[in-house]
């Protein structure tokens, strides 16, 4: 018999269960599904039919060319000799056969600011090259638009090219192919983003889509997109705004260096002010369903001399490793030649180590300690886990390796 000195405490737990409920609805968990490992942009006057294998092809070649063997791939992106051959073998395998796993086509500053009429006959040249490669099943399994923002006065061209494109593929596929995600750059108020979503309902009724199909992210590029005008963080009235229409948060290096007023050389993805925006990102929006993504590096080789080759590959390795340490599973791609060093920096990431892993996991599952001697936190398992349902959906380990759950 247990004596309490309170007659009742039904009230306090019915008033706990509705926090708990409130918190859960607000913090539904991680995202479902695959994670692209990057999106590569494309300017859309450049987006063909063949675009994603061509950059596949080029990024092959020059895998080839410069590393043909598991020495020269090692030395090249700094890997364990003991793994660097099998990463350079999974490497090649999937710049084969899926070289990018998520395309934006950008008719933002990639692509300038044109006159409608040039820009209107890119959005009809793009809805022929999407329909095509669509039907060839030449798409990556996402992909997408990059519009202009609404902060700096093309809030209206960027509403007329998604309607027409939306308009025209729909006209012409009968259909909205399965991936499709906008993005939407430049935030720097949640009354934008929430226009943005009132305009797509608007969208999804004028063109008979299925109610809530059209979905976005948004582009963490300025200060006002980290923290508001009275000085809290952004991102979580940005992500109210949404409406639930949001997917994904993208950092953007350049611009957000810039408008801190970094000097050039010291705008990139690796300086301590990213570094801050991105924690702010993490924890605004950790549990929300909304994925994270990192930005770009803009070395590229300017010709195909070794030295040039290795020096981007050097640099843009370095990037993805600082990510990746950080937390960010996504990032920009620009280049082909971004795609070796991606799927190299990601593979070997996930490969080292991958034995230890996959041995706590089971043991975890086994309700024994680990190989060293430690019985894992939950939290840790799903960490763990977590990792190597990554390594798998991007191809650098095989579905076989799992433990079971």
């Amino acid at each position: 018999m247990v004596n309490l000195s309170v007659s009742s405490f039904d009230d306090l737990s019915a008033r706990i269960a509705a926090v708990r409920d409130e918190h859960r609805e607000r913090h539904p968990g991680g995202a479902d599904g695959r994670q692209p490992v990057h999106t590569v942009y494309v300017p859309a006057d450049r987006f063909s039919r063949s675009t994603p294998a061509d950059f596949g092809a080029e990024a092959l070649r020059l895998l080839n060319t410069h590393t043909p063997g598991a020495g020269s791939f090692g030395a090249a992106f700094g890997l364990d000799p003991e793994i660097a051959g099998l990463v350079r073998e999974r490497v090649a395998a999937k710049l084969s056969a899926e070289p990018v796993e998520d395309v934006r086509i950008d008719f933002e500053d990639g692509y300038g600011v044109r006159p409608d009429a040039e820009e209107d006959g890119h959005v009809a040249q793009v809805v022929e090259a999407v329909a095509a490669a669509y039907q060839v099943k030449g798409l990556p399994h996402y992909w997408g638009v990059r519009v202009k923002s609404f902060a700096d006065g093309g809030h209206e061209r960027a509403m007329r090219t998604l309607d027409a494109f939306l308009t025209a593929l729909r006209d012409r596929l009968g259909r909205l192919p399965g991936g499709f995600t906008i993005t939407f750059p430049k935030v720097v108020a949640a009354e934008h983003v929430a226009l943005f979503a009132e305009y797509l309902e608007r969208l999804e009724t004028a063109l008979g889509l299925p109610a809530g199909i059209l979905r976005f992210e948004v582009q963490v590029e300025t200060p006002e997109s980290v923290l508001d005008g009275e000085g809290r963080t952004a991102l979580r009235g940005i992500a109210a705004a949404a409406a639930g229409r949001l997917t994904a948060a993208h950092f953007g290096v350049f611009d957000y260096t810039a408008a801190l007023g970094l000097p050039p050389h010291e705008q990139r993805l690796d300086h301590p002010a990213c570094d801050f925006a991105r924690h702010v990102m993490q924890v605004s929006l950790a549990g929300t369903g909304v994925r994270l993504s990192d930005g770009s590096t803009n070395v590229i080789p300017r010709n195909d001399g070794p030295d040039e080759v290795n020096a981007a590959w050097a640099a843009h390795a370095a990037h993805v490793r600082h990510s990746l340490r950080h937390g960010f599973y996504q990032g920009w791609d620009l280049h082909p030649a971004h795609l070796p060093s991606r799927y190299a920096a990601v593979y070997a990431f996930h490969l080292d180590g991958v034995d230890d892993v996959i041995g706590r996991v089971r043991a975890w599952h086994e309700q024994a300690a680990g190989n060293a001697g430690v019985l894992d936190e939950p939290a840790t398992i799903r960490a763990l886990t977590a990792r190597l349902r990554r390594a798998v959906d991007c191809g650098a380990l095989d579905e076989s390796v799992l433990p079971a759950s």
